[in-house]
């Protein structure tokens, strides 16, 4: 066989190996729309989508951003999902938004979303929006009413009120269901609990350190 032939497979191999777009997101639907069936009891990257005869209005529609949850707690703030959990027309439509109301000094605390980048407006309020890099970069910077961010997926970010009244943002991300790992939660709150000797190394603190911070969580 003469080396002019081998380069056909090569080049075929190379194109199968190359990062494409369409990876970078849920799969793009076949369909016009699929309307989750969250009763079936089967699931795989997506919901199976409901009959079109049973579909009505009311699917394309969802309420659950107009108002906001409860600030009151550890963190002073509150996430409103509007992924298909809740929204089933979004499902295999690649979009989702949450909203996030933060209280005066209260923090959206420091999470990922495995499965999505993220943007987001400030709709009202002052906030601190960071994120850190794979490198340990850190990139920050103070946000008020109309101004955007962008979080490419799977980095480590936060937002926290800077200013005297209680902030919002609506945030939107390219995936129906991009899951959300909350730093504080996963290590020290997790079931079951992530080893003390792990989290003591990891921190280079001591037990007694570690307990308590646990404690906050329910660790």
């Amino acid at each position: 066989m003469s080396s002019s032939m081998a380069f056909p497979p090569l080049i075929l191999l190379l194109i199968l190996l190359s990062p494409s777009p369409s990876l970078s997101s849920d799969p793009d639907p076949l369909q016009d729309f699929g309307i989750a069936d969250l009763q079936s009891a089967s699931s795989i990257n997506g919901f199976p989508c409901k009959a079109a005869p049973n579909v009505t209005s009311e699917d394309f529609f969802f309420s659950g951003l107009a108002r906001g949850g409860n600030t009151n707690n550890t963190f002073g703030s509150s996430v409103v999902q509007g992924n298909v959990l809740s929204f089933p027309g979004l499902n295999t439509l690649g979009i989702s938004m949450n909203r996030v109301d933060i209280a005066p000094g209260g923090i959206n605390p420091p999470h990922l979303h495995p499965r999505a980048t993220e943007s987001g407006v400030v709709v009202r309020g002052k906030l601190l929006v960071g994120m850190i890099t794979s490198g340990n970069v850190f990139y920050s910077k103070n946000l008020t009413e109309g101004e955007m961010f962008v979080i490419p997926r799977g980095l480590v970010h936060f937002q926290m009120n800077v200013g005297n009244e209680s902030a919002l943002i609506l945030t939107a991300f390219n995936s129906h269901l991009p899951g959300a790992v909350v730093i504080p939660f996963t290590l020290f709150g997790s079931r079951p609990s992530v080893p003390d000797e792990v989290l003591t190394k990891a921190f280079q603190v001591d037990k007694s350190v570690v307990d308590g911070i646990k404690s906050n969580f329910g660790g």
